[in-house]
């Protein structure tokens, strides 16, 4: 008997699978093959727009995704630079072979968690209640709990051209019939679609016309508890191309040959991923697209066409690749294909990602309709915290949209469901400038170290910076400059105001043209790179925060009025069909979860809050 068993050995089943083990579980991780544990059948990389920020909230919680690419990476970047806080997140391009490797060694090497290969094809539910699973060879294996995160394995199909067979990504065999199993128990299953681009030979590439897109020269990790080890000069570069005429043309001739455009495709694919057929057709206006080459590891030769994901047969897709700049002679190592799988309703999920249509059974990754390796990890992470939690009788994590990307992904979810394959993106979060790369830390570290998943000196270090933040906060505020000559001159010559009062660097700062290089000769102490950062980010957003702040206490009002998940919403006089219908399908947690249900308007809300008062009890 096992108290949580994972099924799926993919980025959701890495974090949650380690998080109950080290949360004391004895946990089973049962996967198809070992050696495809953290495999990366898609692009090689980890972090971008609002995913790098995941990473960082996962490391934060005491997860290991930020920790693993620290460890294998090949290029790390900061993106979006120019812009505000809000939108600056981490990507670095990973070498796929030390990635799994990596992952692989803690895995097998963590207490409480044992690993077996084989497949799980159905489940044991006795008075709607997970009990165990049973593998392909019949056997039973009975657990506490169980999170299922099979990827794009559930009856897995892939598709190039009139070809579709059963598979799941690099030929592996799928999982043929959990979908079933799930279906039966009462699971509402969907298809959805997602792709992948063709791999060349980074030998059969002509550089030279291509542009150069190397690594920052200023050194980042993902994870708190690292520090920067590696020189700016040793990361490998990515290039950047573009579609021409020919390759538009090439794909307009030959659309109907596609799986999508030919009538192969049952499944829904990404919106904001679309394959390149996809551009091509919805973005007509458009005269080119960017096209990323990137190293996927320093072991072989392979060459990542990021952007270039389709489903044309393959001798279509060597025109396709020949019509790319630089790419004339170039040799496709691995052809690009579709690939279509099973996925549950998300709104069948509560918020602690536990299944409402069987107790302690728990979902994470693309089973619950999303895309990305950040996604699943983050939702894994919470699956196997939470399941931890609900063995020992404890309550569920579960992160508001105020407090992180994570829970803003999560309540997407389980609130608004998914049509096509999800993403996360910055726009998805109207509290987006609370959720920033730098202070995920202090964000979510006091849940982490609660909860029992971070490491002590990770804490140590965290609470000191908290410190240090508050010393250099009082120092700003206590120094003052006054209006000298000599102050003055230098203050113009940096094209800010001269003073004629005395002011303190706190509110200096505030200025927008001075940066806190310009004040540092003034504080007279040294502070650390991340403590600055924190500080400065704070004082020049400090009005823009407090709104946020204030906006975010004001929904925390409705999310603190709890809803019973037998709450009969037709009993509300004067309710809406629409909401009533939608309520009783969701059973929202909370008011606030309510408000933001598709098709509830306010009006409905205010007949539920006048309900709930007359009727306290309900």
């Amino acid at each position: 008997m096992y108290d949580v068993i994972v099924i799926g050995g993919g980025h959701a089943g890495c974090e949650a699978s380690l998080a109950a083990a080290r949360l004391g579980k004895k946990t089973l991780l049962v996967t198809g093959k070992i050696k495809n544990i953290a495999d990366m059948p898609c692009n090689p990389s980890i972090g971008g727009p609002a995913k790098g920020i995941i990473v960082r909230e996962i490391d934060a919680l005491g997860g290991e995704m930020a920790k693993n690419i620290d460890k294998s990476f090949l290029q790390m970047k900061m993106l979006n630079t120019k812009k505000g806080p809000a939108v600056r997140a981490l990507r670095a391009q990973a070498d796929k072979v030390t990635y799994q490797k990596e992952m692989q060694n803690t895995i097998l090497n963590q207490e409480n968690l044992e690993v077996l290969e084989t497949m799980a094809e159905d489940l044991i539910v006795e008075d709607k209640k997970f009990k165990g699973i049973v593998t392909k060879d019949g056997k039973e294996i009975y657990g506490k709990a169980v999170i299922i995160t099979t990827g794009t394995y559930l009856k897995g199909m892939i598709l190039y051209g009139d070809t579709k067979f059963s598979s799941g990504p690099h030929s592996e065999e799928p999982s043929l019939h959990l979908s079933d199993a799930l279906k039966r128990i009462g699971f509402n299953i969907k298809r959805l679609k997602t792709g992948t681009p063709p791999r060349i030979k980074k030998s059969s590439i002509d550089y030279s016309k291509a542009v150069i897109q190397p690594g920052d020269d200023e050194l980042y990790n993902f994870s708190f508890a690292n520090t920067p080890n590696y020189k700016a000069e040793d990361q490998i570069p990515c290039y950047l191309i573009y579609t021409t005429p020919k390759t538009h043309q090439i794909i307009k001739d030959n659309l109907t040959k596609s799986s999508m455009y030919g009538g192969y495709v049952e499944g829904v694919g990404p919106r904001y991923c679309p394959s390149i057929e996809d551009k091509i057709v919805k973005f007509a206006d458009k005269e080119r697209h960017q096209i990323f080459l990137e190293p996927e590891s320093i072991y072989y030769d392979d060459i990542y066409i990021q952007g270039f994901s389709t489903s044309m047969p393959h001798d279509i897709q060597e025109q396709m690749v020949h019509s790319l700049p630089g790419l004339e002679n170039a040799e496709i190592v691995k052809y690009a294909y579709a690939i279509e799988y099973d996925a549950i309703d998300s709104l069948q999920l509560k918020a602690s990602l536990e299944s409402k249509i069987v107790e302690n059974l728990y979902t994470a990754g693309q089973i619950n309709g999303t895309s990305g390796y950040e996604e699943a990890a983050g939702q894994g992470l919470i699956a196997g915290i939470n399941a931890a939690r609900k063995i020992d009788g404890k309550e569920p994590l579960i992160l508001k949209r105020n407090e992180a990307y994570i829970g803003v992904l999560i309540d997407d979810l389980v609130t608004k469901g998914v049509i096509d394959p999800y993403r996360l993106l910055t726009s998805r979060a109207e509290y987006r400038l609370l959720l920033r790369h730098d202070n995920a830390d202090i964000r979510l570290m006091e849940y982490g170290n609660e909860i029992g998943l971070l490491q002590e000196e990770t804490y140590k270090k965290f609470k000191e910076k908290e410190k240090k933040i508050e010393e250099l906060k009082k120092l700003l505020k206590e120094k003052k400059i006054t209006p000298k000559e000599e102050t003055n001159k230098y203050l113009e010559s940096l094209g800010s105001a001269k003073l004629f009062d005395s002011i303190t660097l706190y509110d200096l700062l505030k200025r927008p043209e001075i940066e806190y290089e310009h004040i540092e000769k003034y504080v007279g102490e040294t502070f650390d790179k991340e403590v600055i950062e924190q500080v400065v980010i704070n004082i020049k957003y400090e009005g823009y925060i407090a709104k946020a702040n204030k906006e975010a206490e004001k929904m925390l009002e409705y999310e603190n009025i709890k809803l019973s998940e037998d709450f009969d919403y037709s009993k509300v006089p004067n309710l809406a069909k629409e909401a009533i219908q939608k309520l009783n399908e969701i059973k929202p947690g909370s008011l606030g979860q309510a408000i933001r249900i598709s098709g509830v308007n306010p009006a409905d809300i205010s007949m539920i809050l006048l309900y709930l008062k007359r009727n306290k009890n309900e």
